[in-house]
């Protein structure tokens, strides 16, 4: 029944996860609670850093992408695994400073850089730059040009891919707010004009097609268009970028009926078409960066919540209310986002209803999950979501003025350890005056 190898039952019959009581969790530090699997975390990157050197050589790299999940404390395992990182905002780069991480390894993306996040960015010693259009390219020149470096960046380009997500985290269609399209010439112009700037130094181009893809072949398919346009730029400018990032967007198994994917055989994959069509292009296969962030951090995290009350209406729905909802985890209200629930002091027992999981928001939209199937929950129950790693701590929010949940760590030795208090009432009033 599990959907995860680091869930399972104790000898009392309840829910534990990476080899912890998570009701014994939940009396310790409270609810609502996200626990984090630092082990599984740590095996993820090495499956990608090490695969990806292996399928394409030492200096390949993959990226974290920070926007799934962002705290000190990952950006210190990101550091000590070898990892680059990937930020999209200026508090993301400002966390990652805090804890440490060398910026020569970071790569800043977004699609509407603000001046003040290009200076600061620069004046912390950025690696990379992701230039989304022309204007902030020109913005990042001109900025370079103060500070008297020249800046590498990537092009950031639209392939053209629709691998049929929800259209709300597809990316690579010709239409996305994101990057320059190749279909319309755009993208061409753009590298013409980013030959011709004085203070930036173009490595290469960028793509990113979408999330929570579980086919293989978009990311075949965006590759061979970014190689093809590679060697076209060759061809037409005599430039042959250097680097090459296919961004993220690989899937990860909230429901028992989506696939487990093999990350080290899809990198495989896509490496052994790359590898052909270089040769058959006569071109030479370039760095290749990777972006993963979902399928680093989403299965190894899981949240907690404590049942309040149980409302049934006969021939309409079973109601099971939580001590958390869309504040914390805000997918099913945004995309009807799958996830597997379970009553975390009896997983075994048998279903006997099916029930919606609704928040403590006032919000009729306010749900986690719905006809989930479970055993008769009790107030005072604690309930259990799976897959909570991604988009959920980082796109919480203080709605209704409501603190955001802890973040415990669990070890490889079972230690747990709190990686981000509990947020206050003082907390959310500290900046009102």
């Amino acid at each position: 029944m599990w959907i995860c190898e680091n869930l399972s039952v104790s000898p009392e019959g309840r829910l534990t996860f990476a080899g912890q009581d998570t009701v014994i969790l939940a009396e310790k530090y409270g609810t609502p609670l996200m626990l984090l699997d630092e082990t599984r975390i740590r095996q993820r990157c090495r499956v990608y850093l090490q695969t990806m050197r292996e399928v394409f050589g030492a200096d390949a790299l993959p990226l974290y992408a920070s926007k799934a999940l962002c705290f000190k404390g990952l950006y210190r395992i990101m550091k000590e695994e070898g990892m680059g990182i990937d930020l999209v905002s200026s508090g993301e780069l400002y966390t990652a400073v805090q804890a440490g991480y060398p910026l020569e390894f970071a790569y800043f993306h977004g699609n509407n850089k603000t001046d003040a996040d290009i200076r600061y960015a620069m004046e912390e010693g950025i690696g990379y730059f992701i230039c989304d259009n022309s204007d902030e390219l020109d913005a990042v020149n001109a900025e370079a040009g103060r500070q008297k470096i020249r800046q590498k960046v990537l092009l950031r380009l639209t392939p053209g891919i629709d691998p049929h997500t929800h259209r709300a985290i597809s990316t690579g269609k010709v239409d996305s707010k994101f990057g320059v399209a190749i279909e319309t010439g755009q993208a061409k112009e753009f590298v013409r004009h980013a030959l011709a700037l004085p203070h930036v130094q173009l490595m290469g181009y960028h793509c990113h097609i979408g999330s929570q893809i579980f086919e293989y072949k978009p990311f075949t398919d965006a590759a061979e268009i970014m190689l093809r346009f590679l060697a076209q730029m060759k061809h037409d400018f005599g430039y042959e970028a250097g680097e090459l990032n296919l961004g993220g967007g690989m899937g990860v198994r909230y429901i028992a009926s989506q696939p487990q994917i093999d990350y080290a055989a899809n990198i495989a994959g896509i490496g052994k078409i790359m590898k052909d069509l270089c040769a058959k292009l006569n071109v030479t296969m370039p760095r290749i960066l990777m972006e993963p962030g979902r399928s680093i951090v989403a299965d190894s995290g899981l949240t907690l919540y404590t049942v309040g009350g149980i409302k049934r209406i006969p021939g309409f729905k079973n109601y099971v209310s939580v001590d958390g909802g869309m504040s914390d985890n805000p997918r099913y209200a945004l995309y009807q986002s799958d996830y597997t629930v379970v009553v975390a002091d009896r997983p075994l027992a048998e279903a006997d209803g099916r029930y919606t999981v609704a928040g403590r928001c006032c919000e009729s939209g306010d749900l986690i999950q719905e006809n989930v199937l479970l055993s008769s929950p009790r107030k005072g129950d604690r309930l259990a979501v799976f897959t909570t790693g991604a988009y959920n701590y980082s796109m919480s929010s203080n709605y209704n003025r409501i603190p955001r949940p802890p973040i415990v760590w669990i070890a490889e030795d079972g230690a747990d350890t709190l990686a981000v208090r509990r947020e206050s009432f003082e907390d959310m009033v500290k900046n009102e005056l």
